[in-house]
């Protein structure tokens, strides 16, 4: 019993607030000189005020500010769908978007996740918008950096949402010389939809969120769950076809208030000409 005791106390209030920040470089044909070594950060699952303090996610926020990215990538899940009421997951996602006003960055992108899609994507976007966050949902915006060009995709959640990835990447940005394409996409299963999708061919990398890792993962046995569209690919850099996949554990909890074997993550991204 004290084994267990202790073993909860330390998943519970320890791991679940020990957050890492994981350096990654990537390397992008066709990247624009101009892009060589820019930053991004990328912040997923928040699940505010399911199990997610406001201290934690401030916690966070300080270490991104801390790291000066260029760019902020949030991938989805700012809430915690069929928990709380409606009244109180939105007032969650209001408080959430007024913690994330405290990023210092101002290129600041958003996508929703399944939670958020559940919760009524619009009414948690409308709630967050003091965090002022650019929100892609099956669409595209260019990110521009001293005459080079990267574009930037996002498509709706593949799990609870109407994804459109034609809509999100279209002929007219596929394949452009040294403009190459990185997609936001919160569940990262469906990548193998878009390995299958002409937008596919189109594609450096990928940035998704959703399997929390696993949360709980047992030695030699592995995650206790996997959600729906997250098991195939748990956490870390894949090669799909031509595109490269990353899978962030998140900074959130759901279900239970623990994680183990599975620390938060923050990740910072350093693009590299390949």
């Amino acid at each position: 019993m004290a084994g267990t005791g202790a073993l909860a106390l330390y998943a519970g209030e320890i791991e679940r607030h020990w957050l890492e920040i994981v350096h990654q470089d990537i390397s992008i044909k066709g990247l624009s000189p101009a892009f060589e070594g820019v930053k991004i950060v990328q912040l997923s699952d928040i699940h505010m005020d399911e199990f997610t303090e406001p201290f934690l996610l401030r916690e966070a926020i300080h270490r991104i500010n801390r790291e000066r990215p260029d760019y902020v990538f949030l991938t989805g899940d700012y809430v915690t769908a069929d928990v709380l009421p409606k009244k109180l997951m939105i007032r969650a996602a209001g408080q959430c978007g007024r913690l994330l006003s405290g990023l210092e960055c101002k290129q600041r992108f958003a996508i929703f996740g399944n939670h958020d899609a559940r919760a009524g994507g619009l009414d948690v976007a409308d709630a967050m918008s003091e965090a002022n966050l650019v929100f892609l949902r099956n669409t595209h915006v260019p990110l521009e950096r001293n005459g080079g060009r990267v574009w930037l995709a996002g498509i709706d959640d593949p799990v609870n949402g109407m994804p459109d990835q034609g809509a999100a990447i279209p002929e007219s940005i596929r394949h452009i010389p040294n403009e190459p394409v990185i997609l936001m996409c919160h569940a990262p299963d469906y990548i193998d939809r878009l390995h299958a999708h002409p937008t596919g061919q189109a594609i450096s990398l990928v940035l998704s969120g959703h399997t929390h890792g696993g949360q709980v993962r047992i030695p030699f046995v592995g995650p206790l769950f996997l959600p729906s569209w997250g098991r195939k690919y748990v956490e870390g850099l894949f090669n799909v076809g031509p595109m490269q996949l990353y899978v962030n554990r998140g900074i959130g909890s759901v279900g239970v208030p623990f994680r183990f074997d599975c620390r938060p993550e923050i990740t910072i991204f350093t693009l590299r000409r390949a």
